[in-house]
């Protein structure tokens, strides 16, 4: 498979079954719901040049979800007894929800897993004593995973913009030092390093600040790669299981699904992927039930992210 270097073909991406070759698009079943994310709303307290959802101060496309619509899918899970063990929560920033604490604690009450993606600043700080409560009851059983783009803080605030590093270092540190389960998620090649040099760099600062993440530990710290849904990426084909010695099973849709709220909705719907916020074609109803029917990789990031790219959100 070439490096991306040009523009996407307008042919590709449109046939949900078939390529602009004509050849067959691949899809993936789910084989079992392991993981359920929600998107607690695109409202974040930074704007960050590259977020592929757009979430800034003012982006409301996603609205807050409730605690009784999280609960709902919840009880879903328990009425069908699905095999869900962790229940992540994105956004947006989601310690912006005001419901988010709630949540967790439903969350965790019932026996799963609850890992959150946050920038780990002032959201974060304003729910530090009910944060702690969590961890005093749950342990482990809730992990917070921290948004650093790269280990050097000029880098970082390229990305998140001027004085982002500190309020996050922060953030990272007092998590730290009161033994919560940490997860970091870093950017894989925008500034050209290898991996081997991204982790050393990671490692070196986790070390430098007493920070209980193994840089070299793909999970512990998750170094996602680039999407840009306007570059050419190939279209993903039965062929190329075989081709690229891939499983369908491998990929994020396989396993997990995300709930959003758009606004003015009057109900959450559920989505695919949690990359696919704002394609309708990724809708698949509002209930897990409806939405366990297979997948078609029929976006540029189901190649550049989960095939190719060999990622996923969830563990």
């Amino acid at each position: 498979m070439d490096q991306i270097v040009h523009a996407l073909n307008p042919e590709k991406f449109r046939n949900p079954f078939i390529t602009a070759k004509g050849e067959t698009r691949a899809t993936v079943a789910l084989t079992a719901l392991e993981t359920l994310w929600f998107n607690t709303g695109t409202l974040c307290n930074l704007t960050c040049g590259h977020c592929y959802i757009e979430s800034s101060p003012r982006n409301e496309n996603l609205v807050y979800l409730t605690r009784a619509e999280v609960a709902a899918y919840l009880d879903e899970i328990e009425r069908q007894r699905l095999p869900t063990k962790l229940i992540g929560f994105t956004g947006g920033e989601p310690f912006m929800n005001p419901d988010l604490i709630d949540m967790l604690n439903d969350v965790l009450a019932r026996g799963l897993e609850a890992l959150v993606l946050t920038n780990a600043m002032k959201p974060l700080r304003k729910r530090r004593e009910p944060l702690l409560a969590l961890r005093e009851r749950y342990g482990d059983r809730l992990t917070l995973r921290i948004s650093i783009d790269h280990y050097d803080a000029a880098v970082h605030e390229q990305e998140r913009g001027r004085r982002s590093w500190a309020p996050m270092l922060d953030g990272l540190i007092w998590l730290a030092r009161n033994g919560f389960r940490i997860d970091v998620a870093g950017r894989s090649s925008f500034t050209g390093e290898s991996e081997t040099q991204l982790r050393a760099g990671f490692a070196r600062l986790f070390a430098a600040h007493d920070i209980p993440v193994d840089a070299h530990d793909p999970v512990r710290l998750m170094l996602f790669p680039e999407m840009d849904p306007l570059q050419d990426v190939p279209e993903i084909t039965n062929a190329c299981w075989g081709i690229l010695h891939k499983s369908p099973a491998e990929v994020m849709c396989a396993s997990s699904r995300m709930v959003v709220k758009r606004n003015g909705a009057s109900a959450p719907v559920v989505l695919a992927c949690t990359l696919l916020a704002y394609d309708p074609r990724f809708e698949m109803g509002t209930s897990l039930t409806e939405a366990s029917r297979p997948v078609s990789l029929n976006h540029p990031f189901c190649a550049s992210f989960c095939v190719l790219g060999g990622a996923a959100c969830s563990r």
